[in-house]
C-alpha cells in the first residue's frame, strides 16, 4: 500500500496539471492561441532557464553521467531500429511509416521526464537528468528526420542542412553548452540572476503541463487507427521494458535506472506532430499516437513505478 500511494503522490499531479489543460480548453478559459503562445514560452525561455539552472548550479563531475548517456543513446538506436523494422509490416504506406517510427522512439522527457524525475528523486538530480536530455535530443531530431524523409526516398542536401540548423539553434540544447563552463570552473551566477532563473524554472513545467493537456483532442481517440495504438503500445509499454531490462543486466544504480525508465517510459513528444506535419507525414496518426501515450502512460508509469520501487531497483 505504502507504494501505491508513493506512486500516486508522484504521478498523480503530473496529470492533473494535464487534466486541468483539457478542463480549461473544454469550457473554453484557453484557447489555441494560449497553447501556442506558451508552449513556444516553455520550449524557448522558461525550459532553458531550468536546464541552464540546474546544470550551471552543479559539479559536472557530479552531474555527467558518462556510462547512463551512452546506454541511453545505444537503447535509443536500438529502439529505432526494432521500431523501423515493425514499420515495415504493419505501417501501410510511407506517410504512416515515418510517423509510426518516430512515434514510437521520441519521448517527451523535457516536459513530463523532468517532472516526473524533480518528484520522483528531487531537483537535486535534475541537472543529471538534464545533461543526458541535452545528448538525446540530438540523436532524436536527426532520426526523426531520416524517418520523415527516407520512406519517400526524399533525402536532401537542404533537409540535411534544415536539420543540422534545427539541433544547433535548439534552445535546450543551447542552454546545456552555454551551462557547461559555469559549471566546469564553477563560475556564480549572482543572487539576482539565480532568483529570476528560479522563478523562470518554476513554472516552466506547470505551465508546459496544462498546455499539453489543452492540446490534447480526445475526439480523436474514437478514430485511432491500429498502428496509432501499435506505436503507443512500443513507446509506453515494450520499449520501456526493453530499456529497464538492458540498465539491470548492465548493473546500473537506482538513479541511473530510474532516470532510464523514465526516460523511455515517457509519452511521444508533442513537437513529433510539428515535425511530421511539416515534413508531409501522416499528422493525424502523429497526433492520434501522442494522445494515446500522453493518456495511458499515467496507467504505464505508475505500473512501471510500482513495480521497480517493490522489487527495490529504484
Amino acid at each position: 500500500m505504502e507504494i501505491i500511494i508513493f506512486t500516486l503522490n508522484i504521478v498523480a499531479p503530473i496529470f492533473l496539471l494535464i487534466l486541468l489543460g483539457i478542463f480549461l480548453k473544454r469550457i473554453g478559459f484557453v484557447n489555441q492561441t494560449f497553447i501556442s503562445q506558451s508552449s513556444a514560452f516553455v520550449f524557448n525561455v522558461s525550459l532553458p532557464a531550468l536546464i541552464f539552472l540546474k546544470i550551471a548550479t552543479v559539479k559536472i563531475t557530479k552531474a555527467f553521467d558518462a556510462e547512463l548517456i551512452i546506454v541511453s543513446l545505444l537503447i535509443v538506436l536500438l529502439i529505432a531500429a526494432i521500431s523501423w523494422a515493425l514499420s515495415k509490416v504493419f505501417a501501410k504506406t510511407p506517410r504512416e511509416k515515418g510517423v509510426f517510427i518516430q512515434g514510437s522512439f521520441r519521448s517527451n522527457f523535457a516536459i513530463i521526464g523532468l517532472a516526473l524525475i524533480a518528484n520522483l528523486l528531487g531537483e537535486g538530480e535534475l541537472g543529471r537528468a538534464s545533461l543526458v536530455l541535452a545528448f538525446v535530443m540530438p540523436l532524436y531530431n536527426v532520426l526523426a528526420v531520416i524517418a520523415l524523409t527516407v520512406p519517400f526516398r526524399k533525402e536532401r542536401e537542404s533537409d540535411i542542412v534544415k536539420m543540422i540548423r534545427t539541433i544547433a539553434t535548439n534552445p535546450l540544447i543551447l542552454a546545456a553548452v552555454i551551462a557547461a563552463p559555469f559549471s566546469i570552473f564553477e563560475i556564480p551566477l549572482g543572487s539576482i540572476t539565480t532568483v529570476t532563473l528560479t522563478y523562470l524554472a518554476k513554472i516552466s513545467l506547470p505551465l508546459a503541463l496544462v498546455s499539453i493537456g489543452a492540446s490534447l483532442n480526445l475526439r480523436e481517440l474514437k478514430e485511432a487507427s491500429k498502428v496509432s495504438v501499435l506505436a503507443a503500445f512500443n513507446k509506453i509499454v515494450l520499449f520501456p521494458a526493453i530499456a529497464v531490462l538492458i540498465g539491470i543486466l548492465l548493473g546500473l544504480g537506482k538513479v541511473q535506472l530510474t532516470i532510464l525508465f523514465v526516460l523511455f517510459a515517457s509519452p511521444t513528444a508533442v513537437a513529433s506532430f510539428v515535425m511530421a506535419d511539416a515534413m508531409g507525414g501522416n499528422s493525424k496518426l502523429a497526433s492520434d499516437i501522442i494522445v494515446l501515450t500522453t493518456l495511458f502512460s499515467v496507467v504505464t508509469l505508475s505500473a512501471g513505478i510500482i513495480f521497480l520501487k517493490y522489487f527495490g531497483l529504484i
